[in-house]
């Protein structure tokens, strides 16, 4: 049976330029306090390896995680300043990726199509 969750999880890696990981936690800890005010964001966290970070996005459909990167749009340019975006991974249902492939194309993201699970909640 096919899933019924419209969950849209994203993980973008970055590698953070060197002497700028204290810039860069500052602008993860806006990014969060930014990302909590929107209804459609189910988690949304930062976590950390050395240099490398990882950020930790799930979000209730297509739409809302459309409506985060509006959210975000005035400050995203200050991650690109301090870091560079080595990767980023976009999973959820076909019927949800199919309304983020055109609109995300210039982000070159890897889609995993779920198939199978479930959510709680």
């Amino acid at each position: 049976m096919a899933t019924q969750d419209t969950c849209c999880s994203v993980a973008p890696y970055f590698q953070i330029h060197p002497g700028k990981a204290e810039t860069f936690r500052a602008i993860a800890e806006k990014y969060v306090q930014w990302s909590a005010r929107e209804p459609g964001c189910l988690y949304y966290g930062f976590s950390f390896d050395g240099d490398f970070a990882h950020c930790r996005e799930g979000f209730q459909d297509a739409n809302a995680l459309l409506a985060h990167l509006d959210n975000l749009r005035p400050i995203l340019h200050e991650m690109g300043e301090v870091s560079s975006l080595v990767k980023i991974e976009i999973h959820g249902a076909e019927h949800e990726l199919a309304k983020l492939r055109a609109p995300l194309a210039n982000m070159n993201p890897q889609y995993f199509v779920l198939e199978f699970g479930f959510r709680r909640g």
